[in-house]
């Protein structure tokens, strides 16, 4: 384990820690309300747990089924690990196949021409917000590609973990931390990716 991991599990378990006490160091846009910055940890049907799966994709296949909210990491004999994930608001997100084809520890982000067009104040972020806490792929982004091109669609971490199960982003999907550190462990470069 590299230093890099070590220090996302850290921060991960640190942030778990401290919500536990009561403590919990959330990162507010300016103007949000306080209540918001508070709000509780994803609904327990989103939490992460191992079960039965169904369909007819090869093991080491990623499942991210948009409509009921949860992403499937395709394990032999029938069985996956299930992940309750966030989605793109109506009309904004990637359908269909794709691969990782990059992985990334604490990413940077920058926003994209469409989402600055469509959320005006996110011009102050233009030029990249650098990873670490405060950014909004949080702990790890696994970078979904077609055709060897990058479609600027992620399976990442975020910040907001209360909006897991809700259709808020802008078409990325994103995990909780602790579920986006265990996805990327388990997932290489290559895995085959379905979004339906």
């Amino acid at each position: 384990m590299n230093s890099d991991d070590i220090a996302r599990r850290a921060f991960v378990l640190g942030g778990l820690a401290l919500m536990a006490s009561g403590c919990t160091p959330a990162i507010r846009r300016l103007g949000e309300p306080v209540s918001t910055a508070f709000a509780a940890a994803p609904d327990r049907r989103y939490r992460r747990r191992y079960v039965r799966y169904e369909g007819n994709e090869p093991p080491g296949t990623i499942v991210v089924d948009t409509s009921q909210r949860y992403l499937y990491a395709v394990e032999p004999g029938g069985w996956a690990m299930r992940y309750g994930i966030g989605v793109g608001e109506e009309g904004r997100t990637l359908k269909g196949k794709a691969t990782i084809g990059r992985k990334a520890v604490w990413p940077s982000w920058t926003p994209t021409a469409n989402m600055i067009r469509r959320k005006p104040h996110l011009q102050q972020y233009a030029s990249g917000v650098p990873g670490g806490p405060h950014n909004p792929l949080g702990a790890s982004a696994l970078y979904l590609y077609r055709g060897g091109q990058d479609t600027m669609f992620r399976l990442h971490g975020t910040n907001e973990p209360w909006t897991i199960g809700q259709a808020v982003s802008s078409g990325c999907i994103r995990l909780t931390n602790e579920d986006i550190v265990d996805l990327y462990e388990r997932t290489p470069v290559g895995t085959a990716v379905l979004v339906i």
